[in-house]
């Protein structure tokens, strides 16, 4: 199925209606994305989150101040010593993001086009951003910055971002924004030496939006997945 218009502005609803969840169930005021392209985690998954199928997924994991255990935590572990939340506890924050997801999708306006939208800043989650309708995506899609990082967890670490970050109040990224970053990974994992890609998708800053792209290839040497989660810039903050 061919990622464009329609698909990018689901996603973005999808999104967001999860960063709604999350802040109600538990409070989560920020978010990281991760997922794979064109890439299974193998073996121990060191640094990636455990694939549950052959289907492309992406990964929200829910940030807020004085979680007990954080996302690079655990990742930092191989998956048979992950530990899971405990059941009864499980159980509780699993039906409550469900039927905080069925709520918020049955509301969704069927013509609305949905961007992105900051989590909340306090206790009462913000409802998702409906943006007036956006005209199709014509002509050049918004441009994009790529850049190579000081500090580089492998030899393919890329950095995406918008070449104009959404301005603060705005309406945030649109699905045009959607298409150039899918545009961009594509070109990325074409490169020679890299089979498929892992990308981290931080809570964007002051600086804006940007997503880490790791090139990722089975005849790999050394995991950059698990030299992303060494970097000093990367701290528990941030995963």
């Amino acid at each position: 199925m061919a990622f464009g218009l329609r698909s990018a502005t689901d996603w973005l609803h999808c999104h967001n209606t999860a960063r709604q969840a999350l802040a109600e169930v538990l409070g989560a005021g920020r978010c990281t994305v991760m997922f794979a392209h064109q890439w299974h985690p193998i073996g121990a998954a060191i640094g990636e989150p455990e694939a549950e199928s052959s289907t492309p997924t992406f990964h929200v994991f829910g940030r807020w101040d004085a979680e007990p255990v954080t996302p690079g935590e655990q990742l930092r572990l191989p998956v048979q010593r992950r530990v899971p939340a405990a059941a009864e506890e499980l159980k509780e924050y699993d039906s409550g993001v469900r039927t905080a997801l069925h709520r918020l999708g049955v509301a969704r306006p069927a013509d609305a086009r949905w961007q992105f939208a900051a989590m909340p800043t306090s206790e009462t989650a913000a409802k998702c951003h409906v943006a007036d309708p956006v005209p199709p995506v014509e002509g050049t899609l918004p441009e994009l910055t790529a850049t190579t990082p000081n500090f580089k967890a492998g030899a393919h670490h890329t950095v995406l971002a918008p070449a104009l970050p959404p301005a603060a109040g705005g309406p945030g990224l649109t699905p045009g924004h959607l298409l150039a970053l899918a545009a961009a990974v594509e070109g990325l994992a074409a490169r020679p030496g890299v089979t498929g890609l892992s990308c981290v998708v931080p809570e964007p800053g002051p600086g804006g939006l940007e997503v880490h792209a790791m090139g990722r290839s089975a005849g790999e040497s050394r995991n950059p997945m698990q030299e992303f989660l060494d970097l000093p810039k990367v701290s528990q903050a941030l995963l």
